[in-house]
């Protein structure tokens, strides 16, 4: 019986310059050393999936607090590795800026790079990780729809304007600022007030929120009407 392993792939992103980002890391040793994955390693035998993803999102990227981590999806194309056939599963992780990343043992380097470049063909990843960045990138835009997901990017405290500009940047299109604002905020159990003002986006001071206890939008906020 052929040998086969199992790994986990992470797809983490934030946001930064009010764009869309997606942490990448170059590969110190083959297969396709040199070139940029998505982090990820082998699960240990002691491991549930979980801790793996947890453990090489900081031996990687020095990141682990303050993310918000689900399982995306699992990839056993036969040939997808060259050492052997192996399955991987992928996590989505998403968090709120953050600064540079620092590159693990077995990475050269990592870097935050625009999701849009990489949308646009500008860089091709190792293994079928471009595979696994498409389906990560997808379900954070859907699920930005109909959960209180995009608070995952904020700080703990954040403006109506902040949050519009977590959806903007991962839809890659503007929204209308006062048809978003009634939406949030008419949505019981989304935000919670917290008394507190901020003039982080200039201007007159604006309402603080946290997120809520809300697991489900009803109506939804779609990519279409914003």
């Amino acid at each position: 019986m052929r040998e086969f392993f199992v790994t986990v792939d992470l797809v983490v992103l934030t946001i930064r310059e009010s764009r869309l980002h997606v942490l990448l890391v170059e590969r110190r040793y083959p297969p396709f050393e040199g070139e940029w994955a998505l982090p990820g390693g082998y699960v240990l035998p002691e491991e549930d999936l979980t801790t793996a993803a947890y453990r090489e999102l900081v031996e990687e990227t020095a990141i682990g607090t303050g993310v918000h981590l689900e399982q995306l999806a699992t990839y056993g194309a036969p040939e997808r590795d060259p050492r052997g056939r192996t399955v991987t599963v992928a996590f989505l992780a998403l968090v709120p800026q953050v600064g540079a990343p620092v590159a693990g043992t077995d990475a050269s380097d990592a870097a935050w790079v625009p999701v849009a470049d990489l949308e646009a063909g500008e860089m091709r990843l190792a293994f079928d990780h471009d595979d696994i960045l498409a389906d990560g990138i997808e379900r954070a835009r859907a699920k930005l729809e109909y959960s209180p997901l995009a608070a995952a990017f904020c700080p703990p405290e954040f403006t109506v304007a902040q949050l519009r500009g977590i959806y903007e940047a991962v839809w890659g299109h503007p929204l209308d600022p006062r048809n978003f604002h009634r939406k949030v905020t008419g949505s019981a159990g989304f935000l919670e007030p917290t008394g507190r003002t901020s003039t982080v986006d200039g201007g007159r001071p604006a309402q603080l929120y946290t997120r809520g206890a809300l697991d489900t939008l009803s109506p939804p906020i779609t990519r279409a009407s914003g």
